[in-house]
């Protein structure tokens, strides 16, 4: 299970946040149809482009705790200061594809910007491949 997680600015447009995820998929050779899921922190969850482009991609949009966000934010690979001050956690997109992939999930990469939209993809821990 692959799952796209998506942070962005107030206001964003669903095509702002498609043209993201496409641009993470692009990056990191992942195909839609490998995507299972969409996350973004559930604080965001009134934002109508990020519920517009799930739906437009034909994805389940999970809102994502704040607890379950932290916990996750450890096992980020990008930190920003100013996320930090907003969020609590160095990147929205990265602890919340890690968050809803699972507590043995990996990044496929850093996030992906574009514009006022970021795009993180984690990958679910193999059956048989998770660390003991």
């Amino acid at each position: 299970m692959i799952v796209a997680g998506v942070g962005s600015r107030r206001g964003v447009t669903a095509e702002e946040v498609c043209a993201a995820v496409r641009g993470a998929m692009e990056r990191h050779e992942v195909k839609l149809c490998d995507i299972s899921l969409m996350a973004t922190p559930a604080l965001k969850g009134s934002e109508a482009g990020i519920m517009k482009a799930a739906l437009d991609m034909g994805l389940l949009l999970v809102m994502v705790p704040q607890s379950q966000l932290e916990a996750a934010g450890k096992r980020v690979l990008t930190h920003s200061e100013r996320v930090v001050a907003l969020m609590g956690v160095p990147s929205v997109a990265e602890a919340s594809a890690l968050a809803v992939a699972g507590r043995r999930s990996t990044l496929i990469g850093p996030r992906f910007v574009l514009g006022p939209v970021t795009c993180a993809l984690a990958r679910e821990a193999e059956k048989g491949m998770e660390p003991t």
